[in-house]
């Protein structure tokens, strides 16, 4: 019974999903449809066929072998018409866990395949989260991604096209791909032009890389937030500096175990950071390749840490905390999720 109710209890606690990656979030149906309009041949016609496709599973071995799924998934989004359904139905699922808002992040340079402009795939996703906002009710954001192995002049491209957005759906910027050959140092051009237009900036590190990439992001690529920031702790002066700084972190356990950002389950350092105060927040990464959803990632805690239901209510609100969200909307987002948790029962 205690695990049924734990079970009931999370999907109905109210939450926020920071980092989450739009083509790790196709559904493995939509994939199917998709597949069939656009006329792309399939290795397999049937759903169960083709998660193992798009999904890792327990072996897997790198952060590289990991960002081999998304190879498969942006074939299929390569259309407005595909990027506009698959943000809808990201803010559709979001909805299913009870998530109250949440921001995608995608890469609009790896969707031009069939002649759509950056500004073009910006805008379909941003009308795909606002057609899911007002169906499902689920606020949302949308981040820009520059991609590591682009060139300075395609990233710069993207910041720009995502300045033109901010205040109309875009919310930040962020860098991803393959950290440990791709150091941050390299885009200080790029994300000089992000703080020179006044966008939010948020970073990919100290997930395949250590705790100097963490530093490097925060002082010379001006990033207010670091996705994972799971190797932190190699470094106790900039653990120290991103807690003075109240810089949160991105954590997504189940992804964080599966690129091998740590060895196991026992290494991960999610309870030591919040006891050394950290701002820590809880995310998906990428729901369809990691095979995994924001009830899930909750439920990991409560039952690999024994995390209790207020220290879970803790790390949803620090989520709220990070948000990149007015601060006036943010506000109605706090007590509307405080007064739905004390609802609960929970203090």
């Amino acid at each position: 019974m205690a695990y049924n109710r734990t079970h009931d209890w999370l999907t109905r606690l109210p939450k926020v999903d920071l980092h989450l990656h739009l083509d790790g979030s196709v559904k493995p149906e939509t994939i199917l449809e998709l597949a069939l309009d656009q006329g792309i041949d399939l290795p397999v016609y049937n759903k169960e066929g083709l998660i193992p496709h798009m999904r890792v599973g327990e072996e897997c071995g790198s952060l590289i072998e990991y960002l081999s799924k998304f190879d498969f998934t942006t074939r299929f989004m390569q259309s407005g018409e595909a990027l506009e359904r698959i943000a809808y139905e990201v803010a559709q699922q979001s909805a299913e866990h009870n998530c109250k808002y949440v921001e995608v992040r995608f890469a609009p340079q790896l969707h031009r395949n069939n002649g759509l402009t950056v500004e073009e795939t910006i805008h379909y996703v941003v009308e795909g989260m606002k057609r899911g906002q007002r169906d499902f009710g689920v606020r949302a954001g949308v981040i820009a991604i520059c991609m590591r192995n682009h060139s300075c002049e395609s990233n710069l491209e993207v910041i720009r096209a995502a300045a033109a957005f901010v205040g109309k759906g875009v919310v930040a910027v962020d860098l991803a791909g393959d950290e440990a050959s791709y150091p941050p140092e390299w885009f200080r051009e790029v994300f000089a032009e992000s703080g020179r237009l006044g966008i939010p900036v948020t970073i990919h590190a100290g997930e395949a890389a250590g705790a100097m990439n963490v530093y490097e992001a925060v002082t010379n690529l001006g990033a207010v937030r670091i996705g994972h920031g799971v190797r932190l702790k190699e470094n106790s002066d900039i653990l120290e500096m991103v807690k003075d700084r109240r810089i949160p972190l991105e954590m997504c356990p189940i992804s964080n175990i599966q690129t091998k950002a740590v060895a196991s389950w026992d290494a991960y350092p999610i309870r030591e950071y919040l006891e050394r105060g950290l701002l820590v927040t809880i995310n998906t990464d990428n729901p369809s390749v990691s095979g995994t959803d924001i009830t899930n990632e909750y439920r990991v805690l409560s039952d690999r840490f024994g995390f209790t239901e207020p220290e879970l209510v803790r790390l949803v609100m620090n989520g709220v905390e990070a948000a990149f969200m007015e601060e006036s909307d943010k506000l109605l987002l706090r007590l509307e999720m405080e007064a739905e948790i004390k609802d609960m029962g929970i203090q």
